[in-house]
């Protein structure tokens, strides 16, 4: 694991494909980047640039083919099945689709996540989703099912699910594309609290320019390349 000042993320010379034969596609070329304890890292670019195909690298959830990518310290290339579903327990994933169960009310949803922390009892895990439903101004909607609620609603709850366990790592995928804009300021700035308070590292991928002012620094990925932008050069 990693100490107060090692990275977070560390990636180092990654490169990724699709396909094979001669259908092999390159979507990453040697990307290299690393994010910091506490940090808060944007990245942008247009669609088709590669920054979801980064995030589901980071999250573990596809195998890493070329260069090293370290989360908390461990690297994951090669890494074996077993370690990356470990690794995945501290991250917080916040998607573009909630992906809620329309079985489950919001407050179950939530918990959802804290089931995979077993030192908790089940009235913990009770009151820990409800104070974060409050925080992201859903308190009152806690037993409404994924068919009551609006789309942003939802998102809120989906955000409320990937941060309830305090995860050392927080990737988000446009998080804020289905809020309005104080919805929005209010789920990033959580994020941003998280970062501060438990040294955890958030990266969005964004196209929302009314909360650029939140991050740390801003990343620009643009053909499977990735560079580092001045924050005045994405207003303009």
């Amino acid at each position: 694991m990693t100490s107060a000042t090692d990275p977070i993320i560390s990636i180092d010379h990654v490169s990724h494909y699709f396909g094979s034969g001669r259908l092999r596609k390159q979507v990453l070329y040697e990307v290299s980047a690393r994010v910091d304890p506490g940090e808060v890292v944007i990245l942008m670019g247009p669609s088709g640039s590669g920054k979801t195909t980064l995030l589901t690298l980071i999250g573990a959830l596809r195998s890493t083919q070329e260069g090293s990518l370290k989360l908390l310290g461990e690297e994951m290339y090669k890494a074996r099945n077993k370690q990356l579903v470990r690794l995945r327990r501290n991250i917080g994933y916040i998607f573009q689709a909630h992906n809620l169960l329309n079985a489950l009310t919001a407050r179950q949803n939530v918990q959802m996540s804290l089931d995979l922390h077993p030192n908790l009892t089940s009235k913990e895990k009770k009151t820990r989703s409800l104070e974060m439903l409050e925080a992201v101004g859903l308190l009152d909607w806690a037993n409404y099912y994924p068919q009551e609620l609006s789309g942003g609603q939802k998102q809120r709850v989906a955000i409320a699910r990937a941060l309830v366990s305090s995860p050392r790592v927080v990737l988000a995928d446009e998080p804020t594309a289905a809020l309005d804009k104080q919805s929005g300021r209010d789920v990033v700035e959580i994020m941003q609290r998280l970062a501060r308070q438990r040294g955890s590292a958030v990266l969005l991928v964004t196209h929302d320019n009314r909360i650029l002012d939140v991050a740390d620094r801003i990343l620009q990925m643009e053909d499977g390349r990735l560079s580092t932008v001045q924050r005045e050069e994405v207003i303009a």
